[in-house]
């Protein structure tokens, strides 16, 4: 394959990570920094507070929405 065509190679499909293995959670509780620093925000009052809106509003999931 040469360097000027990039966009032409897929991996193959069964290379996909599995769903299962994506999810970011370690079974602990996501805290309002977690959820500002995931965002790449910085930890000001502002941020903390709009995280704890997000938090209260979709729970620990807001967390899993913003990684990839």
């Amino acid at each position: 394959m040469s360097t000027s065509e990039p966009a032409a190679y897929r991996p193959p499909e069964d290379r996909t990570t599995p769903d299962r293995l994506l999810h970011a959670r370690t079974g602990t509780d996501v805290s309002p920094e977690d959820l500002v620093l995931a965002s790449g925000k910085d930890l000001t009052p502002h941020n903390l507070e709009w995280a704890r809106r997000k938090l209260a509003a979709e729970g620990p999931s807001a967390l899993e929405k913003l990684l990839p």
